[in-house]
């Protein structure tokens, strides 16, 4: 099975409404007058990060990626729980993640610790309060709805390339990316529709297409890119930004720096236009993961 393959047949053992028909990055889950936000997010060595890399920034990496689908609910983080397997430099990694615990002011609530073979695999789960009800999802979007993006997409891109080739490039993009909790907490009570852009954004846009049963149609040089521009259509399917995607209705003007990129079309499509054509499908449009042969 591929990713879509697997949620897909995951989506038959649903049997609570927070999961949300697994449509979303978060769980929602009511509790007297709070909501609260639950997420989890696996980093594999070699598909999240690099063998060499610095293991501080790993740990840092995987706070924010958590921290990130927080950011998208407008949720006020509240603790987290790690899985870690034991790596190259425990040291380190226990330094990043004192630092990313710090930097968001989040705690640590407790998790487990394995040993394993043939690469790294670490986990985090980020339990989160949501700040406004009704919480923003995915599903929300509305024909005449304008879609925005909090910053420029490549810029992580760009930090890969330069790590993984040793220039002088800067790749803190990359490496120590920042999640968008205030941006998020103060978009949640005006967004119809939000998620992070984590995976790329024209595939995750076509996600946020799918979930909400509309038509998004984006003008790709509306877009920011913070690489060259003959690379542009690469930072449109590159992942790792963290940024926000978020549909507002055409009145109401965003409380956080953003920029158009287009817009939500008639409902019952689920489809994705890139400057008027239509996407044929998911696999080139962002990434996706595949089973190991």
């Amino acid at each position: 099975m591929n990713e879509s393959d697997f949620i897909h047949a995951l989506r038959q053992l649903v049997r609570h409404p927070g999961a949300q028909n697994l449509d979303d990055d978060c769980a929602l889950l009511e509790i007297g007058t709070e909501t609260l936000v639950l997420t989890h997010d696996a980093m594999a060595e070699d598909v999240h990060f690099m063998a060499m890399q610095d293991q501080a920034d790993v740990a840092w990496k995987l706070i924010t990626c958590n921290m990130s689908d927080l950011a998208a609910k407008g949720a006020e983080p509240m603790g987290v729980l790690l899985g870690y397997m034991l790596g190259p430099d425990d040291a380190r990694f226990l330094a990043g993640l004192e630092q990313a615990l710090t930097a968001f002011d989040v705690p640590l609530l407790g998790g487990d610790t394995i040993a394993g073979k043939d690469g790294q695999v670490l986990g985090l789960t980020a339990i989160g309060r949501a700040t406004c009800r009704p919480v923003p999802t995915r599903s929300g979007a509305r024909p005449g709805d304008i879609l925005y993006i909090t910053g420029p997409v490549g810029a992580a891109m760009m930090g890969y390339e330069a790590l993984r080739d040793g220039t002088p490039a800067d790749s803190s993009a990359y490496r120590r990316p920042t999640p968008l909790l205030a941006e998020g907490q103060l978009l949640a009570p005006h967004a119809h529709a939000m998620m992070d852009i984590s995976d790329g954004l024209l595939l995750d846009s076509w996600r946020m297409a799918k979930a909400s049963n509309v038509t998004i149609a984006i003008d790709a040089a509306s877009v920011p890119v913070n690489a060259p521009e003959h690379r542009r259509a690469d930072a449109l399917r590159w992942g790792d930004d963290y940024q926000l995607l978020f549909a507002l209705a055409p009145d109401c003007q965003p409380p956080v720096p953003a920029h158009a990129i287009g817009q939500v079309l008639e409902q019952g499509a689920g489809l994705l236009l890139i400057d008027g054509i239509a996407a044929e499908g998911p696999e080139t449009l962002g990434y996706q993961h595949q089973p190991s042969s």
